[in-house]
């Protein structure tokens, strides 16, 4: 049985070659690699010909298509039986390939192979929003965990039954595709084993467009409705209201801000573990990091908040089609 390794690239000429290093480093190799650029101006394309002479890797330009077309080109291309996905921007162990394949290698009956990602931070700040934003492997639940196309491996008749990714979808794209994958497919495997490792968003701008760009996905995707409509309902319903029941009524309404808490004690859970990532941490590093915490979920919450509506509209004017099932 044959695999294929696929990923999209566009502008990635300062760590393309962190994704092709480590892909030369797999104990089990692809068959294939087919990588499709979206016209990038930089040295991408350039340094990827380099890997040609030294892996079975075919690129493919593709200017001005997103992720999902990209995706799509190349699982066309691909004469593999297995797909691996993965991204640029990201860095492999050394056994991912051989550890996410393996169950669709064993098991004729299993068809997606879900691997895991961790966050690979740089800076305080990025491991801060690593420890927000991601989960740890023992917060997953296998039967309900859906993969990032960083870290996942599907059969190539299965990729192709549900249609690929949505090419009217900017982002969000693997989601839909894992979901109309979960509706047709035997439940997934999860390695966990299989691990992408990415550098979390470097700024607070960058991370709030990121999740802005997420929330409106959303909102294009018609997804997480009730999700949604509880933040909306916390930030500008019970908040406002609080504040009045503490400025108005009595100023030990205030200690039922401590419920606050409750939503940012999974991100200080996670931190201690994040931080270890980095070489040399001070305790000066481990507060800052802790206060870096609230401020990050905040400027989450405002981009969602933003970015759903836009999305929304964007659905009522253009009526995409029924990605459902």
């Amino acid at each position: 049985m044959t695999i294929t390794l696929i990923a999209t690239v566009l502008n990635e000429g300062d760590n393309i070659h962190r994704l092709m290093d480590t892909i030369q480093q797999q104990t089990r190799q692809p068959d294939e690699i087919i990588i499709v650029d979206g016209g990038s101006r930089d040295q991408t394309v350039a340094i990827l010909r380099r890997y040609e002479a030294l892996l079975p890797l075919r690129v493919l330009i593709e200017p001005g298509c997103n992720i999902s077309r990209g995706r799509n080109v190349a699982l066309a291309a691909a004469t593999g039986d297995i797909i691996a996905i993965t991204d640029a921007g990201v860095t492999l162990d050394s056994d991912w390939l051989e550890k996410i394949t393996q169950p669709l290698l064993d098991d004729p009956a299993c068809t997606v192979s879900a691997g895991f990602f961790r966050a690979d931070p740089q800076t305080i700040f990025e491991a801060a929003l690593g420890a927000t934003t991601l989960p740890l492997v023992s917060e997953v639940n296998p039967k309900t965990f859906l993969p990032s196309s960083r870290s996942v491996a599907v059969r190539r008749e299965a990729a192709v039954q549900v249609g690929g990714y949505p090419e009217w979808l900017d982002y969000c794209e693997d989601l839909i595709f894992d979901l109309r994958l979960q509706a047709t497919q035997p439940p997934f495997a999860f390695v966990p084993q299989a691990t992408a490792h990415f550098r979390p968003r470097p700024t607070l701008m960058s991370f709030y467009k990121q999740y802005y760009r997420y929330a409106r996905g959303d909102g294009k995707a018609d997804l997480w409705r009730r999700r949604h409509a509880i933040r909306y309902a916390i930030y500008l319903v019970a908040l406002p209201v609080l504040i009045g029941l503490m400025l108005f009524v009595h100023p030990l309404f205030a200690l039922l801000l401590l419920g606050g808490a409750l939503y940012i004690r999974t991100p200080y859970r996670r931190l201690s573990t994040v931080l270890k990532a980095l070489p040399q941490t001070t305790l000066f590093d481990r507060v800052y990091a802790a206060s870096l915490v609230p401020v990050i979920r905040v400027v989450g919450d405002v981009a969602k908040m933003l970015g759903y509506p836009m999305g929304l509209l964007w659905r009522g004017r253009h009526h995409p089609p029924q990605w459902k099932l």
